[in-house]
């Protein structure tokens, strides 16, 4: 009898991961479509310039946008090389303080591209101000600048979420997920940009800094009732690489609900903020998440 009991409860609990992961499906494929086409935001044009910002799908949003510019010759739309290109995103507030995010403040020329590479981190969306691109071009010893408003919109591919937090020291840092932007069911890389605020900065391009020799611990779970709060294998920890980015493995056994719980430690080994997920498999009980963490849906 209480094997037909144990059978029985397994039988629901399946059969609950499956009505469940077919729901999350359907709602990612609405949500994330698989497009990682880069399309005109806004041009603008100064000078003899004109300058097109580039971004996924031409929109920008909270959290992690890779940025792309273009600069083109006015009158022959011919492509410009040789430009030092700087980009500011500055919010005002309703209250009226400017305040920035982190961002790569000079540009990379792609030559295979031709395209001046960046990103930015927006920590808030436009209903919360007004942001503000600034644009500073350096071209056969003449500076041009320029500015254009732009909308933040909200992050609906959760596999692109942030968090901004205090840590134990008392600074402020923010995470923000880069990669993958359309996990699949299998060990994917999972890369994270790790900044803090520069409480001391005199300028708004300085107002974050990337933080080097951090280790980022890594538990990813699935925190639904149904799942028991279940892990999965072969997870690597977050380390930085030489461009400044972290990166590890996450290995998704199934689509639905994740958690990416996290610890921040600190390269003199301090925990700075994130708390250890029980290890205990709990079906019908929402899972504990770490007091750092991040919640994905692919």
């Amino acid at each position: 009898m209480k094997n037909f009991i144990y059978l029985l409860a397994a039988f629901f609990v399946v059969a609950a991961c499956t009505i469940e992961k077919t729901d999350y499906e359907s709602e990612t494929n609405t949500l994330v479509p698989d497009n990682k086409e880069f399309k005109e935001v806004f041009s603008i044009a100064k000078a003899t310039y004109k300058i097109s910002v580039e971004a996924l799908q031409g929109h920008l949003y909270q959290g992690y946008n890779e940025v792309r510019l273009k600069v083109y010759q006015a009158d022959s739309n011919q492509l410009v090389e040789g430009v030092k290109v700087r980009l500011l995103p500055v919010l005002t507030t309703s209250k009226g303080d400017r305040e920035s995010c982190p961002n790569l403040y000079e540009l990379v020329y792609d030559k295979q591209g031709q395209y001046y590479s960046g990103y930015s981190v927006f920590t808030k969306m436009s209903k919360e101000g007004t942001w503000e691109l600034s644009i500073q071009l350096e071209v056969q010893n003449q500076k041009i600048e320029m500015t254009q408003v732009i909308l933040v919109e909200e992050q609906l591919n959760k596999n692109l979420n942030m968090t901004s937090f205090i840590g134990q020291d008392q600074e402020e840092y923010t995470i923000a997920l880069v990669a993958p932007i359309q996990p699949k069911v299998a060990e994917n890389t999972l890369v994270a940009g790790i900044f803090k605020l520069n409480k001391t900065a005199e300028t708004l391009e300085k107002a974050y800094e990337v933080v080097d020799g951090y280790t980022l611990y890594l538990d990813p779970r699935m925190p639904e009732p149904s799942m028991g709060n279940h892990s999965s294998p072969n997870n690597r920890d977050l380390t930085q690489k030489e461009d400044g980015f972290y990166y590890g493995v996450v290995n998704y056994t199934m689509t639905g609900n994740w958690t990416l719980n996290f610890i921040l430690q600190n390269k003199q080994g301090r925990i700075l903020k994130g708390t250890k997920v029980p290890l205990d498999f709990t079906p019908g009980i929402a899972g504990v998440k770490s007091e750092l963490h991040i919640d994905i849906l692919f």
